[in-house]
């Protein structure tokens, strides 16, 4: 009689805090140096969720942190337009380390995190290329923050500093403001919440190295969990940024 033997998620390779933000960090077993990911989650959710991707990448050779923004999981803070500031306070954090390329820190965001790591590149020396799966654009958050929907934890001062920002602000712009730095957008043509027209609308305000991937059917989610994509995402970013 045959035993089916079953696999066991490989854990992070360590947990901690730095400048307020709780992260999880998985490192290759390869040799170093490696570039880095930083993982960005959406709106209601938090970093345990994209274990499976921090895996996929030290799998790959790439060392990945992922983080609690503001207002999710054991983020003490509440969600603000800081947000946007600690995708480059991550980068450099994870690019500080000995083992790390610092000049090869990538990041991926879905949904707001995409939205988050497009605006992170556009202002941040320290983020190097993009993976946005599904980003949602100013008028998507702003639609969400005022009926409600969007999940996160912020108060009245909060909510009224994040939609000032919102209506300030142009996801496009900063698709432009990113320069010759890679990016990859990946969108479902079945998402329910942000149609994937956007995608091709920023696609065509990038510049190359650029890439856009429309899949067909799907939902908000189902990209973000896709192992091909995993790996494609991280083969053309190593590509690009070669």
């Amino acid at each position: 009689m045959s035993r089916r033997l079953t696999s066991t998620p490989r854990p992070p390779s360590a947990a901690g805090e730095h400048a307020g933000r709780p992260y999880l960090l998985w490192l290759p077993e390869s040799p170093p140096p490696w570039p880095g990911m930083v993982i960005v989650h959406g709106a209601g959710s938090q970093k345990e969720n994209h274990g499976d991707f921090g895996r996929a990448c030290a799998a790959a050779g790439w060392a990945a942190l992922a983080y609690d923004q503001r207002g999710h999981g054991d983020s003490a803070q509440e969600m603000s337009p800081e947000a946007l500031a600690d995708v480059g306070r991550m980068a450099r954090f994870l690019g500080a380390r000995e083992d790390v390329d610092g000049e090869r820190i990538c990041v991926r965001g879905s949904s707001m995190g995409g939205f988050v790591a497009i605006h992170g590149a556009a202002t941040s020396d320290a983020v190097a290329g993009v993976v946005a799966i599904c980003p949602a654009g100013e008028q998507h958050l702003l639609r969400g923050l005022r009926a409600g929907t969007l999940e996160m934890r912020a108060g009245t001062e909060s909510r009224a500093a994040l939609e000032a920002w919102l209506g300030e602000h142009d996801l496009r712009d900063a698709v432009a403001l990113m320069g010759a730095k890679p990016l990859l957008l990946v969108h479902a043509r079945g998402d329910e919440r942000i149609p994937s027209e956007w995608s091709e609308e920023l696609y065509e305000h990038a510049v190359d190295p650029r890439k856009l991937i429309v899949l067909p059917g799907g939902h908000h989610r189902s990209a973000q969990h896709d192992p091909e994509l995993q790996g494609l995402a991280l083969r053309w970013l190593a590509r690009n940024l070669a």
